[in-house]
């Protein structure tokens, strides 16, 4: 089922640029996962749990800007607090990450 969005909604979204600081296998996830920490500037570091795994590998990410949905409520995950959405293409079990194609300052907002 298609839905179109006004425009008001998808202004609530907040998506920005960050820069990924860490990655490490996350061991308490159930399906296979990474916790990432991502720099987004003046907002700070985040924490997230990412299902890249089939596509990357932890030492792989650091340094690498991605795109993420910053204002979602935090959500548990097994024993971390998940603080952002870090966004991708999915194919299957295959998740590519989404990236601005030059490098731009962190916390930049995506529309």
């Amino acid at each position: 089922m298609e839905t179109n969005l006004k425009w008001d909604e998808f202004l609530k979204m907040d998506m920005r640029v960050g820069t990924i600081l860490s990655a490490e296998v996350f061991e308490k996830a159930r399906k296979p996962a990474y916790i990432l920490v991502v720099d987004f500037g003046p907002l700070g570091t985040k924490k997230t749990s990412a299902q890249i795994t089939k596509l990357y590998q932890p030492n792989d990410l650091i340094g690498k800007q991605v795109i993420a949905v910053v204002n979602f409520p935090p959500k548990q995950i097994a024993n971390i607090m998940s603080e952002c959405l870090v966004l991708g293409g999915v194919d299957g079990a295959d998740v590519t990450l989404l990236q601005p194609e030059r490098k731009v300052e962190n916390g930049m907002r995506i529309f």
